[in-house]
Formats: structure tokens, C-alpha cells, sequence
């Protein structure tokens, strides 16, 4: 068993483990949208100075229990006014896709449209995204994972009135690549398009706000699960740990575990 000259050594270390660069979320630079489908949250996340943005998806209103696309969707931006919200189009054919976008525009002025890179067939959406942004219709290009995908939808995205391209890093990494050399390329790339933004999809934890921060990302969009965790962000790792210890005694506590001892314990 270690002795106390040990154990505080070890204290001493975690105490001067290094720490992120930043302390809280509003050091950060990078714009925080919500990511989400319910109502009540979002509103929440909107009194929050913070919160930039939001973004939404079929996915996310499915689960959230959504029954009518059109009348959350109206609720929603009539309630945000004032930050930017992207709504997807979910038609599979291109000449569908297009008549959605362009209502969905009309909802507000800060309404942003996304669509995905390829309808499910894989076909490329690049010409639809190029008529819409030439029409004046803000799209935040959804579903990519590609460096290349970036590269043929950017210079179409400038053209016309800008917007958004959204790379999946989390799902990069899901697949097994590191996502930040193909996210970093791509913040390299955007900058002789400054009217397009670059936007981390898809984070699965706290840290992923700290890398897209230091590489130049200009937007990330985080899930509920992660933005309560936010307040961990920059936290003292010895305070971290101890937490942890105690949040296992408490829940073995609340639990009423017990364990039946042996007779004997030889010394």
C-alpha cells in the first residue's frame, strides 16, 4: 500500500497535469449552435448568450416526437428570431428538394436550409446547392466527410450568397480517422472563401469544442448531452477526480450495497 509521501505525490501531479487553454465556453471563439428538436430545450439554450445558433434534423424531430415538420418548424422560428437556425430538406428528388428549400427560406430570415451533399443514391447535390445560393437562399450543406466534398461545394456556396458546409468529424471518428487533419484542411482551404463557414457536425465529447476552437472551425453544433457538460470545461483534474470518487461512494450509498465480509483477514 502506498504511504502518504506516495499519495501526495501523486496529488501534486494531477495538480499540475496540464489543462485545456480555455476555462469556460464564452473564452472560446468558435460559435456554439444547439443541436436539438425540442422545443423547451432550445428556448432554454436561447436565453443562453452563448448559443449562437441552432441547428436541427428529421432525425432529431423523429425522436424528439415531432408529428408535423411545417408547424414545429414555424413555432420554432417564431420564437428565434434573431440567430440562425438550419432546417433540412428531406425529399429524395432534386426538383422536390428545391421547392423545399425555397419555403423553408421563406419561413424567416434567419432561416437556413440543409441540404445533403448526395440524395441517397449518391448522386451529387452540388447543381441544386449552386441555384439555391445563387438565388439568395442560405444553405448549410449537411451529411459530408470528405475533404473533397468540401473542395466542390465551397467555390458554389461563394458564388452566391454564402452559407455553411457542415463535415461530420464525430462520424470520422466513429469510422476510426482522426477527424482533425481533414478538418483543419478544410479550415485552410475556406479562406479565400470567406463568406463560407466551416461547421464541426456530429461532436461526441467536450474536448471536440476545445480542438475545432484551436484549428480555426468557426462553427460547432452540440447536442444537449454535451452542452450540460460544458460548465466541466477547463476544470482542475485533481477536483475532477475527487468527483468521481465521490460520485461512486454516494451512488453505492444510494444503492444500500452491501457485501458479505470473510471470517478472516490475514495480516
Amino acid at each position: 500500500m502506498p504511504d502518504k509521501s506516495e499519495i501526495t505525490k501523486f496529488t501534486d501531479h494531477l495538480k499540475s497535469a496540464s489543462q485545456p487553454k480555455v476555462t469556460a465556453a464564452k473564452n472560446l471563439r468558435i460559435k456554439i449552435f444547439a443541436d436539438g428538436a425540442n422545443k423547451e430545450t432550445m428556448l432554454r439554450y436561447y436565453r443562453e448568450p452563448f448559443i449562437s445558433g441552432f441547428t436541427t434534423n428529421p432525425t432529431l424531430m423523429r425522436k424528439a416526437g415531432v408529428a408535423s415538420y411545417e408547424e414545429f418548424a414555424l413555432d420554432i422560428i417564431g420564437a428565434i428570431t434573431d440567430r440562425p437556425i438550419s432546417f433540412e430538406v428531406f425529399s429524395d428528388d432534386f426538383a422536390e428538394m428545391e421547392k423545399q428549400a425555397h419555403t423553408i427560406s421563406s419561413w424567416g430570415k434567419n432561416a437556413y436550409v440543409k441540404i445533403p451533399i448526395t440524395n441517397t443514391s449518391g448522386d451529387s447535390s452540388v447543381g441544386l446547392i449552386e441555384r439555391l445560393s445563387a438565388a439568395g437562399i442560405k444553405v448549410n450543406v449537411t451529411a459530408m466527410t470528405l475533404y473533397e466534398q468540401v473542395e466542390q461545394v465551397a467555390p458554389v456556396l461563394a458564388k452566391g450568397c454564402g452559407g455553411i458546409v457542415s463535415v461530420f468529424a464525430g462520424r470520422i471518428a466513429d469510422a476510426g480517422y482522426d477527424p482533425v487533419p481533414v478538418m483543419k484542411k478544410c479550415v485552410d482551404y475556406l479562406r479565400k472563401y470567406p463568406n463560407v463557414e466551416l461547421l464541426w457536425a456530429s461532436p461526441r465529447e467536450v474536448y471536440n469544442l476545445v480542438q475545432a476552437d484551436m484549428i480555426g472551425c468557426q462553427i460547432i453544433t452540440v447536442t444537449e448531452d454535451i452542452l450540460k457538460k460544458l460548465p466541466l470545461l477547463g476544470g482542475k483534474l485533481d477536483q475532477v477526480s475527487l468527483e468521481t470518487v465521490r460520485m461512486f461512494h454516494n451512488d453505492a450509498q444510494a444503492a444500500d450495497y452491501k457485501i458479505r465480509y470473510v471470517q478472516s483477514i490475514e495480516k
